[in-house]
């Protein structure tokens, strides 16, 4: 068995999803099950150098899990002929600038979204990765979530006939900060610097629904600051100048509609944070992160409206569990391998910057829509 080294250069690694999902739960899972096999007795070996701007931080993290290489110098990092790859998890309105740098250094870029601030700054990052040769992958996590994964096989499997809509329910209540704290960071709710629900979840919205149902081909959006006030990770209070709930229709090409709620400001009441109900001529499913039900045309029911006698069976009990019939990995780790095997092997990778520039272009119309208040049409991007 030969082992391949890849040094990655992970920036942000001090956020919570910097750290959770892509350090903990990606690369150092791939480096505790001994590396990514390759085939041919070839192991590729990541090797992750950690930076950022807190240098104590970087060392916590580093001593914790027994690694031995942290960074402040973002430049003379880049400029290390040793590093393979640049991954961006920082905040959003400092990652373009960051990618641009590696992509002049030469580096293969994996990066977080959205990948700018913009729709010109995401095509322009596209077109000057595509120009310098280098490979690049922006993080589309959700469609490696078991729940999907079953959703698509339904999809693969003709379950549904023709699929008429689907319908999204995301979210969750964040608290203020004052008397319980936050479970997001205080960037997320200010729009200065780069927060928001729409610039963070329509890039999500936008690749869920052009790979599973059809591209997006317009958008109406209508957006809230629901909570206009809340408290800093030191306590201290300021004012929510970023949209905490945003209401979208997306028409999708082919014809069904797409409505999706994502809010910040919302209590659960259904099984999953995040939940899709697929309705379509033979069948229909609801899917969440990590299940899905289905309930065929044959076994629908015939419900009555009755307002005057109460409901005597239970609704939910009606569908039917799909089964997992495979082992689903972590969603992170599993784009991280599939990016990893792209670098070493150069198999087939899709999910790149002209597909994050997809996500920028649909969150900067959803907020158009909603200045305007009319539906937009969303132009097919390219290079």
């Amino acid at each position: 068995m030969t082992r391949r080294t890849v040094r990655i250069a992970m920036n942000g690694v001090t956020g919570r999803m910097g750290y959770r999902q892509h350090l903990v739960r990606s690369i150092l899972a791939i480096r505790e099950q001994g590396g990514l096999a390759l085939g041919g007795g070839e192991v590729l070996w990541p090797e992750p150098v950690l930076v950022g701007r807190r240098e104590h931080a970087l060392r916590e993290i580093a001593e914790r899990h027994g690694l031995t290489e942290v960074a402040t110098d973002l430049d003379a990092v880049l400029a290390d002929d040793s590093i393979d790859i640049y991954f961006d998890a920082q905040v959003t309105s400092a990652r373009e600038e960051a990618l641009k740098k590696a992509v002049a250094a030469g580096k293969h870029i994996y990066t977080e979204k959205p990948t700018a601030t913009d729709l010109a700054g995401a095509l322009d990052l596209a077109r000057l990765a595509t120009s310098a040769g280098i490979k690049h992958g922006v993080v589309q996590d959700k469609l490696f979530l078991p729940g999907l994964l079953k959703l698509k096989r339904l999809i693969d499997g003709g379950f549904f006939g023709e699929i008429l809509s689907v319908r999204g329910e995301f979210g969750y209540w964040v608290f203020e900060g004052d008397w319980q704290e936050a479970q997001r960071p205080s960037w997320n709710y200010r729009s200065e610097d780069g927060g928001g629900i729409v610039v963070d979840m329509f890039p999500h919205w936008e690749y869920v629904l052009h790979e599973l149902f059809g591209r997006v081909t317009t958008v109406s959006a209508h957006v809230s600051t629901h909570v206009p006030r809340r408290w800093d990770e030191q306590g201290k209070p300021y004012d929510a100048t970023a949209d905490d709930s945003a209401y979208g229709i997306f028409q999708l090409d082919g014809g069904a509609v797409a409505q999706i709620n994502s809010s910040w400001s919302v209590r659960v009441n259904r099984d999953e944070l995040v939940e899709f109900q697929v309705d379509g001529t033979h069948g229909s499913a609801v899917a969440g992160l990590r299940n899905c039900r289905v309930q065929h045309r044959s076994a629908t029911p015939k419900p009555v409206w009755n307002p005057d006698l109460p409901v005597t069976e239970s609704f939910r009990d009606q569908w039917q569990q799909v089964p997992d019939n495979a082992e689903f990995d972590n969603g992170f780790k599993a784009q991280w391998e599939l990016f990893l095997r792209h670098i070493a092997l150069d198999e087939p990778y899709h999910w790149d910057l002209l597909a994050g520039a997809r996500g920028v272009q649909l969150a900067e119309l959803g907020l158009r829509s909603h200045a305007e208040g009319r539906r937009l049409d969303v132009p097919e991007l390219s290079l």
